[in-house]
């Protein structure tokens, strides 16, 4: 950790070099247009449906509305994938996962020949790392002179394979792990990240280092990824945090209810409602952590040259993990196939052409890519982003041209997620299933919460979208599942059973019991007894 007096050190250093800097300028006249800097925020497992800018009642996120008022919010903005690896290696590279060949969270236990999960299908194989020959984007603008740096979570591959191999100059606790090693709290147990003071709160450390950052390269040109392990479980925040959201869900009325909180779609169990005291409180730590960097580009005077970016690698984990939150209106969450898989928050706010708007143009986590070597003045390279278009048009006021968009997750998610592949175009969304190879269609711009299945009423739409999604699919080389020779339907069946007799009214109880006034986590609260822990 960067103790507070060398923090402030690093400040004033940088502070002092930013006046005198000016104070040439002034003295010599005016110089070339410095290139904009960017602050690119990424989340883990944050759904669209978290924010208060986005309709939460419950979830506190001014430092995230700050940027949604500044910035244009995309409401058609997508990540590439229900998970995260992939999602972040389509950022990365402005390619889809299915042409990088990452296409579910990295982790050796999903690969076809250590498959151990009752499933129809063997997931298809993917790739461990993201290859060193992509051209990341912070390579793209390394070459051109910018500072970079990563704070949080990479989980796109482990030693040799790290931000640091991919053109970031500096790497704040990014490594193979896609989970908090040691938690949200000291000792962190990551190889790449000094642990701080007991009580410390990553998310906030993270900021924090971000911002110091910022402070010691406030004079060139910089490409800051401040990428949250948060919200990911495990759900973890201070009892200071706990106490006041459990306290306002009581005085929403949330604490008693008469209807449960979780229903059974299809696979799993979704949670129907935002009232997780523990997990509002890591929401909020986490818009802390934001608010830290934003702070920085205020008090250096650049917050009027960064263009900053918000979104989260893939949906609100409503089903599996840690059943924290409600994607809804949207179906589904984390893992699935439904928008609450894969529709995002997605801002972008460029200082002078920004200022607030709504877009209803679709977007995909490929397009940054381009869309940032454009702000930056920079010539596109669609050899690299190649599936990633420039959304400066549509940042200025403009359009783009009718496209479609694509995803391919040929594995089951551990929140349920079912393996499958979509087309969506014109807000028509065909989602094509590999176990029976049924389709479903939905508009989802009439039927936001994909309830009405249109594949009966409009079967030519869906054999000409699904003809389409094909052609795609052989496109970029995309891998498939393949039939489980141990596939036991009785037992599968069995499972299902189970969990609506006996799992889903035990996880009621325990959620339930978050906004019990006795609560205390099991071993206690993690942020006071971080020390023992070490």
């Amino acid at each position: 950790m960067i103790p507070p007096r060398a923090l402030l050190l690093r400040t004033l250093v940088a502070a002092i070099a930013l006046c005198a800097a000016r104070f040439s300028s002034a003295q010599t006249g005016p110089s070339p247009a410095r290139p904009p800097n960017f602050l690119f925020i990424l989340v883990d497992d944050l759904g669209r449906q978290d924010l208060a800018c986005e309709g939460s009642a419950f979830h506190e996120t001014p430092n995230i509305d700050r940027i949604a008022r500044g910035g244009m919010r995309f409401s058609n903005g997508y990540s590439a994938c229900q998970v995260c690896s992939p999602s972040r290696a389509a950022i990365q590279t402005g390619r889809y996962p299915a042409r990088v060949g990452i296409t579910d969270y990295i982790g050796g236990g999903n690969q076809p020949d250590r498959w151990s999960r009752n499933t129809r299908l063997l997931p298809a194989r993917y790739e461990m790392q993201l290859r060193l020959e992509e051209v990341t984007i912070a390579e793209a603008l390394k070459e051109h002179g910018y500072a970079t740096f990563f704070a949080g979570k990479w989980h796109l591959g482990g030693d040799g394979y790290g931000p640091e191999q991919q053109g970031y100059d500096v790497n704040r606790g990014g490594h193979a792990a896609g989970t908090p090693p040691g938690g949200y709290f000291p000792p962190y147990r990551n190889p790449v990240l000094e642990d701080g003071p007991p009580g410390e709160e990553l998310p906030v450390r993270l900021g924090r280092e971000t911002a110091a950052f910022i402070a010691e390269h406030a004079d060139q040109p910089f490409f800051a990824m401040l990428s949250f392990y948060s919200v990911h479980a495990p759900i973890q925040c201070s009892r200071a945090r706990w106490e006041k959201y459990r306290a306002k869900a009581e005085r929403m009325g949330l604490t008693v209810r008469e209807e449960p909180r979780f229903r059974l779609d299809r696979t799993m169990d979704v949670r129907q409602v935002q009232d997780h005291p523990v997990y509002a409180g890591m929401v909020e730590a986490m818009d802390e952590g934001v608010g830290l960097a934003l702070r920085a580009l205020d008090e250096h005077g650049l917050a009027g040259n960064t263009v900053v970016i918000f979104t989260s690698d893939n949906g609100g984990v409503s089903s599996g993990d840690g059943f924290a939150t409600s994607c809804l209106p949207l179906r589904g969450g984390k893992g699935r196939q439904w928008e609450g898989g894969i529709r995002q928050p997605f801002y972008v706010l460029w200082p002078g052409v920004t200022a607030g708007e709504r877009s209803d143009v679709p977007a995909i986590g490929t397009d940054f890519y381009p869309t940032i070597l454009a702000i930056a003045g920079l010539p596109a390279r669609p050899e690299q982003h190649v599936d990633g278009v420039s959304l400066v048009p549509v940042l200025r006021g403009g359009h783009l041209p009718e496209r479609s968009l694509f995803w391919h997750y040929p594995h089951y998610g551990n929140q349920g997620g079912e393996p499958s592949a979509i087309h969506l175009h014109d807000g028509w969304k065909l989602i094509s299933y590999f176990e029976d190879q049924r389709v479903e269609l939905y508009h989802v711009g009439r039927d936001l919460g994909e309830q009405r299945d249109l594949a009966a009423e409009y079967p030519e739409r869906a054999a000409a979208m699904l003809d389409e999604l094909r052609a795609w699919q052989e496109a970029v080389g995309a891998r498939f599942p393949t039939p489980n020779p141990s596939w036991d339907a009785e037992a599968y069946a069995r499972s299902i059973e189970e969990l609506q007799s006996r799992g889903m009214p035990n996880r009621e109880r325990e959620h339930a019991g978050f906004l019990d006034p006795g609560f205390t986590p099991r071993g206690g609260w993690w942020a006071e007894h971080g020390a023992q822990r070490r």
